[in-house]
């Protein structure tokens, strides 16, 4: 005859464990490999957005950031013209094209135009133009106005330097990044237009945002959803250019 079930040694709980267990992914360290990649690999593979990137149709989980933050500050608008500065691996003007109309989709609505620029090639994106090119070349401004036909409505860039794992020296790397956007920005962008950038927090960026409130009619800082809870990131969303 066969015995009954006994109960867990926790009290009589459940003993499958189902409604403790922690349902994470963990990645073992293989040979050869870094505890920082396995930890990188590990985070990716529990990263709620790194599934709808996928899912989505998405290059990169940082499409929900561009995503998130207009969807409060509504700059993507049809019809408008937008600058993605260090484009790869493309998510953003993934982001834009449809919401600009640059495929004129949308019926009764103006035909947007989205314009990415990177350092390195990249793979072609449905109604985007793309080009390589260094934007702190001197003449990049010039080419942009070119590409673009005239001026533009949003400058946008994700863009991070290389990390060099101490921290101070990251942040002032991303500022110096984000005020040579912030330069071509003045010089491409239409009066009323808008700048959105990625910068760390660290208090470098201060001179940055005296700048922006300068120039701009309404200066704002925005941690969307999408952006890690331990990253120190935050974006710079710059409204109203004077001109």
């Amino acid at each position: 005859m066969a015995k009954k079930p006994t109960g867990s040694k926790s009290g009589g709980k459940n003993s499958s464990g189902r409604g403790q267990r922690d349902l994470k992914v963990k990645v073992k360290t293989a040979r050869g490999r870094k505890l920082s990649s396995t930890l990188w690999l590990q985070r990716q593979l529990n990263d709620p957005y790194v599934k709808r990137a996928k899912d989505a149709g998405y290059r990169g989980r940082a499409a929900f950031k561009i995503l998130e933050i207009d969807d409060k500050y509504r700059f993507l608008v049809p019809g408008a013209r937008v600058v993605d500065l260090g484009c790869a691996p493309g998510g953003w003007c993934q982001v834009a094209v449809p919401r600009v109309n640059a495929l004129g989709e949308k019926q009764g609505k103006a035909q947007g135009f989205v314009l990415g620029v990177d350092l390195q090639v990249v793979d072609p994106i449905p109604g985007a133009e793309i080009h390589q090119l260094d934007f702190m070349e001197d003449g990049a401004d010039d080419k942009v106005k070119a590409w673009l036909g005239g001026k533009a409505d949003v400058v946008m860039s994700d863009m991070a330097a290389a990390s060099s794992g101490h921290k101070q020296t990251d942040h002032l790397r991303i500022i110096a990044l984000c005020e040579a956007a912030a330069h071509l920005a003045f010089d491409v962008l239409e009066e009323g237009g808008t700048f959105v950038a990625k910068v760390l927090q660290g208090g470098a960026e201060g001179s940055l945002q005296a700048e922006l409130k300068r120039r701009f009619e309404k200066v704002a800082n925005f941690k969307p959803p999408a952006s890690r809870s331990d990253s120190s990131e935050k974006f710079v969303v710059a409204t109203g250019f004077r001109g």
